[in-house]
């Protein structure tokens, strides 16, 4: 098999340094059999208690507790799988990519759609901002091999980030029964839709992936343009 080069990880992140010590702090206090495979298994079932925690809100807002406590599962085991290697110098990066990369986009299906599937954000919104969230990861892994850099953050926010925004979002709606009663109609193409708090702040989260895209993918034809210019006479 082909020598693997390894790309440059660019982690600009607003908790970057500080994450990064913690994570090294913890996998070098892991038992030997906490394997990678380990972690990453426990970040799956840290996305399947959020999805679970946001589908079974329709029965109470106290549910959202389970969402939560999966975000924080998700982040120990998402965050910690790579680490480890890295700590013990085990690192398997064919293996290691396919893993890590296939799991992300499994993880992040499984929480857009439970949100989706939740009384507080309409199902089109959340896959919305699925996709657009998708197509960044896509970018993400075309730049790992077009111009090896691996960006793990975007407007210097990152995958944590994201979580901690969740879990302070579903915070509030536990906490101050205002937020989650608010709802608002909105008449689009003569259909009224009833919109709730959360489906506004995802809704702009949407709006902000997209814009994303668009700017990242202008940067990268430009920089790309530049690498392969054209041919004279073309």
């Amino acid at each position: 098999m082909a020598e693997i080069r390894q790309a440059q990880r660019i982690q600009t992140s607003v908790l970057a340094a500080g994450e990064k010590k913690l994570l090294v702090w913890l996998a070098e206090r892991m038992p030997s059999w906490v394997t990678s495979d380990v972690m990453t298994g426990v970040g799956l079932a840290g996305s399947i208690m959020t999805a679970a925690g946001f589908i079974l809100s329709n029965l109470g807002v106290g549910w959202l507790w389970l969402a939560i406590g999966g975000f924080v599962l998700n982040w120990f085991g998402d965050s910690l799988d790579g680490t480890i290697a890295r700590v013990r110098n085990a690192q398997r990066p064919v293996y290691g990519y396919y893993i890590d990369h296939t799991m992300d986009m499994i993880n992040e299906l499984l929480m857009f759609v439970g949100v989706g599937l939740s009384p507080w954000v309409h199902l089109h919104i959340a896959l919305g901002a699925l996709v657009f969230y998708l197509i960044l990861t896509v970018n993400q892994n075309m730049n790992v091999h077009l111009r090896s850099e691996f960006n793990l953050t975007y407007a210097k926010m990152g995958p944590t980030e994201f979580r901690l925004i969740m879990i302070v979002i579903c915070l509030l709606f536990i906490c101050i029964k205002p937020i989650r009663e608010y709802t608002g109609d909105i008449t689009i193409l003569g259909i009224t839709y009833t919109f709730t708090l959360f489906d506004y702040i995802a809704g702009g989260v949407t709006a902000i992936l997209a814009a994303i895209v668009a700017v990242n993918w202008i940067q990268d034809i430009r920089y790309y343009a530049r690498q392969d210019p054209p041919k004279e006479g073309n």
